[in-house]
């Protein structure tokens, strides 16, 4: 299939634009290339869109080209928005590196730098107290089911943090990663699906235990965000979500903020306005903690 494939890749690495042309080949029982023989993972410095995908087929055989714009792998790799990019980029044969860009690319994905894992910490925390909060009002309305969805999303979450806390990037096995290192989280996954409790009771327990959980992931969670928000002597919440290192929270933002007031970790300001008796609610960082 590489033969076949050549003209169109090469094509594409005469380009200036172009940085790298990585191909990813089916392994047998393997969803990684979404049942595709092979796919071509071109990355280039701009375009028009940053996702390009064109399907191709000889004989019996399909291939699927992906040309992404830098910004946009980027940005998957900071949200992890994109799953198999990481593996992609692991598991792929590079045809084409212009100036090692992938080479140097693949070295800094395996040495995960603190400040890069503070930032994916961050905002996987953010995205843990989003579901642990709607599932447990869900709980409390006696919504048991979709608490149910939420908590395992909730439990998803901690266990990509706690990959990442490790210094590893979550690949689509997270959960075989997280048993090898940190069982307690697994064993909390394996109680929400196969105790004999009923729904109820199961939720009841798996609230009470991911309180705990949560709690002692707190400092690790909030160290990005807090090392933000001190930077200022308080902000008004526009001005958080428009900070180019808080973009990335702001689906999850309030929660976030509200739990960080809850725990004493950010302070309500009140400010006057014009308006008698009305203030402009601001927040900062505690300074007793920060």
């Amino acid at each position: 299939m590489e033969d076949i494939l050549r003209p169109i890749y090469q094509e594409r690495a005469s380009q200036l634009n172009t940085l790298g042309v990585l191909m990813i080949e089916k392994k047998p029982k393997s969803i990684l290339t979404d049942s595709f023989d092979v796919i071509l993972l071109i990355i280039v410095k701009e375009a028009d869109k940053p996702i390009f995908i064109k399907h191709y087929t000889y004989g019996d055989q399909k291939a699927a080209m992906h040309v992404i714009t830098e910004t946009k792998l980027q940005e998957w790799l900071l949200l992890g928005n994109n799953r198999k990019i990481f593996e992609w980029l692991d598991l792929a044969k590079i045809i084409f590196d212009r100036n090692e860009y992938v080479a140097n690319l693949k070295k800094e994905l395996k040495e995960f730098p603190f400040n890069g894992r503070k930032v994916k910490m961050g905002l996987e925390f953010a995205k843990l107290i989003r579901r642990y909060m709607d599932g447990k009002s869900l709980f409390e309305n006696k919504q048991y089911l979709d608490a149910y969805n939420h908590v395992v999303h909730s439990l998803h979450h901690l266990a990509r943090l706690a990959v990442i806390e490790n210094g590893l990037h979550p690949e689509l096995t997270v959960w075989y990663q997280v048993k090898q290192i940190q069982p307690e989280i697994f064993k909390l996954y394996e109680e929400l699906l196969y105790s004999e409790e009923t729904l109820e009771k199961r939720l009841e327990l798996l609230f009470l235990a991911s309180e705990f959980m949560i709690h002692s992931k707190t400092c690790i969670g909030t160290a990005h965000m807090m090392e933000v928000l001190s930077k200022k002597e308080y902000w008004m919440f526009n001005e958080i979500m428009e900070d180019k290192e808080l973009i990335p929270y702001s689906v999850d933002m309030s929660v976030l903020l509200e739990y960080l007031i809850e725990k004493h970790l950010v302070e309500v300001i009140n400010i006057e306005t014009k308006g008698q008796g009305i203030f402009h609610r601001c927040y900062r960082a505690n300074k007793k903690t920060s």
